[in-house]
């Protein structure tokens, strides 16, 4: 089956679906470009009240497709491009829709779902669902902007365990965190995604849109919205995150990302 994002609406509902099944919904390069053109389409459409977001299956987001990651992680050039443009672009898509947006988790979440998970307004997840980011185990680290995402909305103790202990939490203890909304029962996480969709619906969307401007200027960060000068441009009371941006993807062709990366696709523990 072709990877891709599956976008449908109905009754003004826009429902996102990550399909990539076989790969528990994994975000290749060409489903993040496909998810940054949905965004963009669903801005623009004022019948659209909610957006639902969830993963084909038994999953919601497994991270990145690391099948392909050869084809590009081991060139700086080629990684700035991918994190910058076809990831951050999906992102900050997701960050500038001013319509609500409700994440349905259930199965894995982690790396790229995290992120993903991160642009949504609530979070409801089963009570099976995990978290995390243990992108360490392939050798390399979250990208600035992704990290800076994720640092806000799972927390910097959070964040801490998921990138330097490769930690995996359970759904429980990420509502416990602040991170998630609801955590239901397996089989009561669809219910509760369309109940929660539908109560939205059911409300003023110009009121819903103007307060997602709201909150957007009161938890803005210049490292998640502003684009990034070159170098030579940078102030010298530059925002630390964007300075760190112009040297960032140096590690490409480092012996750690590329053992790392071989040994999961060698089905083999990782020789670091």
């Amino acid at each position: 089956m072709t990877a891709k994002v599956k976008f449908e609406q109905s009754h003004g509902v826009a429902y996102v679906t990550l399909a990539y099944p076989r790969r528990f919904n994994a975000m290749s390069r060409a489903m993040w470009l496909d998810l940054r053109a949905v965004f963009e389409r669903i801005q623009g459409n004022g019948d659209v009240r909610c957006v639902l977001i969830s993963g084909q299956g038994a999953h919601f987001c497994a991270g990145g497709d690391i099948s392909e990651y050869t084809a590009f992680r081991f060139n700086e050039t080629s990684l700035h491009e991918f994190h910058e443009v076809a990831v951050w672009g999906a992102l900050r898509a997701m960050l500038a829709c001013d319509v609500p947006m409700v994440a349905q988790i259930a199965g894995n979440c982690m790396g790229a779902g995290v992120e993903l998970a991160s642009c949504c307004d609530i979070r409801v997840a089963a009570e099976s669902a995990q978290f995390g980011a243990p992108i360490a185990r392939l050798g390399f680290p979250m990208a600035p902007r992704e990290a800076a995402l994720m640092v806000r909305e799972v927390g910097l103790v959070t964040a801490r365990q998921m990138l330097l202990e490769a930690a995996v939490l359970g759904a429980p203890e990420m509502l416990q965190r602040g991170f998630l909304s609801r955590v239901v029962a397996d089989v009561d996480l669809v219910a509760l995604a369309q109940t929660t969709v539908q109560r939205i619906c059911q409300l003023a969307p110009q009121a819903a849109r103007l307060n997602k401007q709201t909150l957007r200027v009161l938890n803005s960060s210049p490292v998640l919205t502003n684009a990034m000068p070159p170098a030579s441009q940078l102030p010298t009371h530059a925002d630390p995150l964007s300075a760190l941006l112009v040297t960032a993807y140096g590690y490409a062709d480092s012996a750690e990302q590329r053992e790392g990366i071989h040994a999961f696709l060698e089905k083999r523990p990782p020789r670091f």
